[in-house]
């Protein structure tokens, strides 16, 4: 299978199906997802482009939308026979659950978004948390700059300058990803706009959110509880976008209190 799919738990039970976000692959949920296996059929996966995925798979005219990844997602879920599916997203991997949602509303019985944003850049009256100039910027560096960008952009996202190891893994991820690859996601990601996408989601849902990330912040984990039509909010004390890594135990118990209500 092409999205290196590793399954785990217990096979007779709910799955719940983990999505990483951009950069990155499944090992960013290691700290969150072994939890659940004694209680659920845990599904992690690698999005194509990412991890050890399929890079053959790759195909930059077909993977110039979210929506494609969503298509993915519903595809995986339907090969393996997952019923009643709980979706675990992760930063641009929240709306590729959304969407997934959407096409797909018999598959899934919740969605747990970590760190959701429907749309990073500043419009009017919303506030994503960053200007067209500074997403410019960002795929501009990464156009002319093929090792410059993940430094920088590693250590805005991670969030937690007092935990240098975790900047440095999440760098790590960012320079195994193929660079063609990573730019054209990047510009996927944060010039997507999924705002009118999240009233039509009909599964319950839960937002969790960090009190300072950098990223995705708290008014947009706001917008996001406040535009999908059942959905809870979770706010933990943590810092950066990346909670399943810098704030597991709270992350956990969230997520924990939400499957099992």
């Amino acid at each position: 299978m092409r999205h290196h799919v590793v399954v785990s738990g217990r096979a007779d039970a709910q799955p719940m199906v983990f999505a990483h976000g951009f950069g990155c692959d499944q090992s960013m949920w290691r700290l969150v997802a072994p939890t659940f296996e004694a209680t659920h059929r845990v599904v992690l996966f690698d999005l194509v482009g990412a991890g050890n995925s399929d890079l053959s798979a790759y195909d930059p005219a077909r993977y110039d939308r979210l929506d494609q990844h969503a298509a993915d997602v519903v595809e995986l879920c339907r090969e393996l026979g997952l019923e009643n599916v709980i979706f675990v997203g992760h930063s641009v991997s929240t709306m590729i659950g959304v969407l997934a949602q959407i096409a797909a509303p018999d598959l899934f019985d919740k969605l747990v978004l970590v760190g959701p944003s429907a749309r990073y850049i500043d419009d009017g009256d919303y506030v994503g948390g960053f200007s067209s100039s500074d997403i410019a910027d960002l795929l501009e560096l990464m156009d002319s700059n093929h090792l410059g960008w993940q430094d920088p952009l590693a250590a805005t996202v991670m969030g937690t300058p007092g935990r240098p190891e975790l900047k440095s893994e999440l760098e790590a991820s960012f320079c195994r990803t193929r660079p063609d690859i990573a730019r054209q996601f990047a510009g996927v990601t944060f010039l997507s706009d999924n705002r009118s996408d999240l009233a039509r989601v009909t599964a319950p849902t839960l937002v969790v959110q960090t009190l300072n990330d950098s990223i995705a912040p708290v008014s947009v984990g706001e917008f996001v509880r406040d535009s999908i039509p059942s959905a809870t909010y979770a706010l933990i004390d943590g810092s950066g976008h990346c909670p399943q890594l810098s704030a597991p135990a709270p992350t956990i118990a969230a997520i924990e209190a939400f499957v099992r209500s």
